[in-house]
């Protein structure tokens, strides 16, 4: 992997939570790995009162807390914190950005970083615009002696109309080209593999279409509740947090077309054409599609847990969904009439996201329905945890007569012990580094998705009639999910070897 140009990261938000576990982490990493720039320097920005050493003593406990490897290079950790700097401002002073300009081009010459400079928004999404507008108005966007690059988080918009007013707002002062929208799912090895699976391998993608695969399900389930994020969750839900951004992208990737070159707007233009091709929603029909859930109060492995509701910072009567499920179709050549699930939810069993093809059967039962059972075949591909791609198919059972049992043949990235697999920070950062925005969403894209979820939004805004339905803690969500499914009325339950803390999950 090439060296990125010698560049300044200035993170806004940096005494937050985000910065200390994740960013910084996977920048050390990246150090490790031989992947910074020669001459790379990284700008914290923040409210909290910080000198530079005490941003360094912070952002080192950080990375002693993240990291796997408790014997690391502390030589390697204490150059690394060398790289960083802290400036205390507040975003709602328009000439506390002049301090950090000065400090930023005080660096730049010092450092001979090259006038390049990536601004990560590490922020509520409610400074987006704020922040923006403050570096447009001193000129730290203008590429006139190196690159700018805008990094942003999600959420991306609380809805259709936000998400455009914010793309219209960023784009008076960056272009759409400087603008990476990160979403951390398509940094994951197991995510961008999908690419290599489809369309390296003459087995799987003469497959991948409405003649012979029956239907497509993707699983985003987390054990944890809301924690220290209930102010944030209850204005949220799982529609905006997880289906909007992350499982949409998903679909994108896995049912897109080939694209003609292997370069990002290539990508992106075919994960857009994915998109538009989503078959729309009535407000009336909503209910039929999509189900909601809220968790409530249970026992898990003997430990009380309490409800949604009960949570800190709920309101009590909130009737935020902590879990959905949709059915839906892509209304094109290749996927005409394959319905595609979704569904994501908190407090379930375990933390497992996985994309599985269900292909249809067998034409015509040659051996007895009693002998083959539910030999259905699965292409199943672990996002997280034990990252990896497992093929179901039926074998005889040793013995006489004929009967069939599912068999395994796996791949776990656990195997490839003397490989480094990159964490989705890692990967992200660095591409955002070289100019690679292939695992960054496009703004037409968050469009495109927050048109698809609007009549969700809109039906359950407006119609109170529509049930949420409560499930216990560390079940699989609402029984009623169940019947969206047409064939096998059931979603694949793929976690039933569950450790005592439920925290691993096998293939």
């Amino acid at each position: 992997m090439e060296k990125p140009a010698d560049c300044i990261l200035v993170i806004f938000g940096a005494s937050g939570d985000l910065t200390n576990r994740k960013l910084i982490p996977a920048i050390f990493e990246l150090q490790n790995q031989n992947l910074l720039p020669n001459r790379f320097i990284i700008i914290g920005a923040g409210r909290t009162e910080m000198t530079d050493e005490s941003f360094r003593k912070k952002m080192e406990e950080g990375v002693k807390n993240s990291s796997e490897d408790k014997n690391f290079n502390n030589e390697n950790l204490n150059k690394f914190l060398k790289k960083l700097y802290y400036v205390s401002i507040n975003t709602d002073h328009a000439t506390d950005f002049e301090l950090l300009k000065r400090k930023i081009e005080s660096l730049n010459f010092e450092n001979q970083t090259g006038g390049n400079y990536l601004f990560y928004l590490a922020t509520p999404p409610i400074l987006y615009e704020q922040i923006a507008g403050n570096l447009g108005s001193i000129e730290l966007q203008k590429e006139s002696n190196g690159y700018r690059r805008l990094i942003l988080e999600k959420p991306f918009g609380y809805d259709l109309t936000s998400a455009k007013k914010l793309n219209l707002k960023l784009h008076e002062v960056f272009d759409e080209e400087q603008i990476y929208r990160i979403d951390h799912y398509l940094g994951k090895e197991t995510v961008q593999n999908l690419f290599v699976t489809r369309f390296a391998n003459g087995i799987f993608e003469p497959l991948w279409n409405r003649n012979y695969v029956r239907h497509v399900e993707i699983t985003s389930a987390e054990s944890i509740g809301v924690e220290s994020r209930g102010r944030y969750y209850d204005s949220s839900g799982a529609l905006r947090d997880m289906v909007q951004n992350h499982l949409l992208q998903m679909v994108g990737l896995a049912a897109m077309e080939p694209p003609s070159t292997f370069d990002s707007n290539s990508i992106r233009n075919e994960t857009l054409k994915v998109f538009q091709s989503l078959r729309p929603f009535k407000e009336e029909e909503v209910d039929k599609y999509v189900i909601r859930g809220q968790y409530i109060s249970s026992k898990i492995r003997g430990e009380k847990i309490a409800g949604y509701r009960d949570e800190k910072d709920i309101n009590p009567k909130s009737r935020t969904e902590t879990f959905v499920a949709v059915k839906f179709y892509i209304d094109n050549w290749r996927w005409g009439g394959v319905p595609f699930y979704i569904r994501a939810g908190k407090r379930l069993p375990t933390r497992v996201t996985e994309i599985v093809i269900h292909f249809k059967p067998t034409p015509h039962y040659l051996f007895s329905k009693e002998d083959q059972g539910n030999s259905s075949n699965q292409l199943i591909i672990r996002i997280q945890p034990d990252e990896g791609i497992l093929l179901k198919f039926g074998m005889k059972v040793p013995g006489s007569g004929f009967k069939v049992k599912n068999v395994n043949m796996d791949f776990h990235y656990s195997d490839l012990s003397n490989v480094h697999v990159p964490g989705a920070y890692e990967r992200l950062l660095y591409d955002v580094m070289v100019g690679d925005s292939t695992l960054y969403t496009r703004g037409d894209a968050v469009e495109a998705a927050w048109k698809f979820v609007e009549p969700i939004q809109n039906a359950w805004e407006n119609n109170r009639k529509i049930k949420i339905h409560g499930y216990p803690a560390g079940t699989w969500g609402p029984d009623i999910a169940d019947d969206l499914i047409d064939e096998e009325k059931t979603w694949r339950y793929p976690c039933k070897n569950l450790t005592d803390d439920g925290n691993y999950c096998e293939l």
